[in-house]
């Protein structure tokens, strides 16, 4: 699967990091800090014809937080006719676990959510669900 495009949007280094070494093993990874950049190098991948399988979201940012930037991400993919099959799926990411934050991701359209600390086999679980092995 080491073919995938991933963005990680994390305005925290050590996560940011973090992320991009565990996921790197998946494909090609690029690093945004805030939602601003993050909507930004989305529509920039569109635009390229090269978009993003992989989106790990953080839901707490300056300038733009994980929730609008995704509301944004996704009126971009509906306003540039991608077909809902080709969407890149999102990992919403964030400390808050609580239900309000989880409900609110889910109706934004994420396709799971990770709570921090990352725990290395969860994010391996939730990238193998999203893209399961069609050998298997």
């Amino acid at each position: 699967m080491g073919n995938l495009r991933i963005l990680i949007v994390e305005d925290d280094f050590l996560s940011r990091s973090f992320l991009s070494k565990i996921v790197s093993a998946y494909g090609e990874v690029d690093v945004a800090v805030d939602g601003v950049e993050a909507v930004e190098a989305v529509k920039r991948s569109y635009e390229a014809s090269h978009p993003y399988g992989l989106i790990f979201l953080d839901i707490m940012m300056p300038r733009k937080d994980g929730q609008e930037a995704l509301k944004d991400i996704r009126a971009y993919e509906e306003t540039a006719g991608v077909a809902a099959s080709d969407i890149c799926k999102v990992i919403m990411t964030t400390a808050l676990g609580d239900a309000k934050n989880v409900m609110k991701a889910f109706g934004s359209q994420c396709d799971a959510y990770i709570t921090k600390p990352f725990a290395v086999k969860a994010i391996q679980e939730q990238i193998s669900k999203l893209f399961p092995d069609p050998a298997s």
